[in-house]
Parts: C-alpha cells; sequence; structure tokens
C-alpha cells in the first residue's frame, strides 16, 4: 500500500513530538488503519472527522499520546468506537494483549476487519456492554477515551480491573469531572489537536 509522503511527515512529525520512536513498518500500519476507517467511514459513520490530516492528529497521535503512561500487559479499552485508543496502540504495543470492547455492532465490525486486515495478533474485540462483560482474569489497565463520566467508568472497572489495576482516562477536560478516588491528571500536549487533552490516571 502506496503512502503519499505527506501523510507520513505528519505522522512522523507528531511521533517525533510525542517523543515516540516507531518503525517505517508499523507506520504504515497506521496509516493503513486510517485508510480503512476513511473506506468504512462513508457506510458506518464512524467518526466524525473526515479529514485525513486531521484524523492522524485526533485519531492517531491522540491515542499514541498516553503510550508512554500505558502500563501492564493485559489492556482493556472499553467503548472503543473504531479502534480507538486501542487499535494505534496494539500496533505501538505488539508485545501487550488488547481487548477492546464496544456495544455497537457496526463499531466492532469494523474493528474486527481492521485487525485482520493489519494482521493484528494481540487484539481481541468483543461486541458487548462493558458492564456485561464477565472475565475470568481482570485486566492490568482499562482504558478509555471520550466515554461516560468518571463515576461510571470506576463503576465498571471494579468488574474488569484485577485488585490493583489501573484506570486510565482520556478527557478533554478533566475539570469537570468528579472524582474521588486517589487519582493524578496529566495534561497532554497532542501535535495538531488544539483543544485541552487530559489523561486521569487512577
Amino acid at each position: 500500500m502506496n503512502h503519499s509522503p505527506n501523510e507520513n511527515k505528519t505522522l512522523q512529525s507528531g511521533l517525533a513530538q510525542l517523543n515516540l520512536t516507531i518503525s517505517a513498518e508499523k507506520q504504515a500500519q497506521l496509516i493503513s488503519y486510517l485508510k480503512l476507517l476513511q473506506k468504512w467511514n462513508k457506510a458506518y459513520n464512524l467518526t466524525a472527522i473526515t479529514d485525513f490530516e486531521k484524523m492522524i492528529a485526533y485519531h492517531l497521535l491522540d491515542s499514541l499520546s498516553v503510550a508512554s503512561y500505558l502500563t501492564g500487559n493485559n489492556i482493556v479499552d472499553v467503548g472503543s468506537g473504531a479502534g480507538l485508543p486501542g487499535i494505534p496502540l496494539a500496533i505501538y504495543f505488539p508485545e501487550k494483549q488488547f481487548t477492546l470492547i464496544d456495544s455497537i455492532g457496526k463499531k466492532t465490525r469494523f474493528i474486527m476487519q481492521a485487525v485482520r486486515e493489519l494482521g493484528l495478533s494481540n487484539v481481541c474485540v468483543v461486541n458487548a456492554r462493558a458492564e456485561e462483560y464477565q472475565t475470568k482474569n481482570g485486566f492490568d489497565t482499562m482504558i478509555a477515551r471520550a466515554v461516560a463520566s468518571v463515576e461510571v467508568l470506576v463503576i465498571i472497572s471494579k468488574h474488569l480491573l484485577e485488585p490493583n489495576g489501573q484506570l486510565m482516562l482520556m478527557k478533554s477536560d478533566a475539570s469537570q469531572e468528579k472524582i474521588s478516588l486517589p487519582h493524578q491528571i496529566i495534561e497532554l500536549k497532542v501535535p495538531g489537536v488544539d483543544t485541552s487533552r487530559s489523561l486521569i490516571i487512577i
């Protein structure tokens, strides 16, 4: 699959600003994922952002902006939507296992197709409500991007995470959230994204 040098430039400069080093092969995978998203979006309406350069910033770089904070080897992405941040993180961390959960069938169908086409052996896709998903062993980390309030996600995390698991919530404005548990808020600077982005770690 040939990608225009421009697309790769936007991705490369963004990755450099995030201090992430990533092979050319993985960069090509990330771009292929967006191409697929663009193609499916016409019929499935998976993302409101259709401009490719913007998709690089708002989907890929935004998802990868939390890479240096991600701990654990068994990660669940709740309300994954079109596979964000799970797919970009799974490409970046081939050694970690990712489970992507979404309750909307057309979204999980797209993610399954993307996983197949990109040959990602470290991703499992689940079409279910996260509240109802049963797991034998708890996950090390639960991540959620722009999904539900912190209170709701904390409740969901209780049956998904192992006892000392970590909850990572990607939000545009952390100051609006009521958080009763000990937590840390990290302000993220995402190249090409002009709104504020925060990561809440519980």
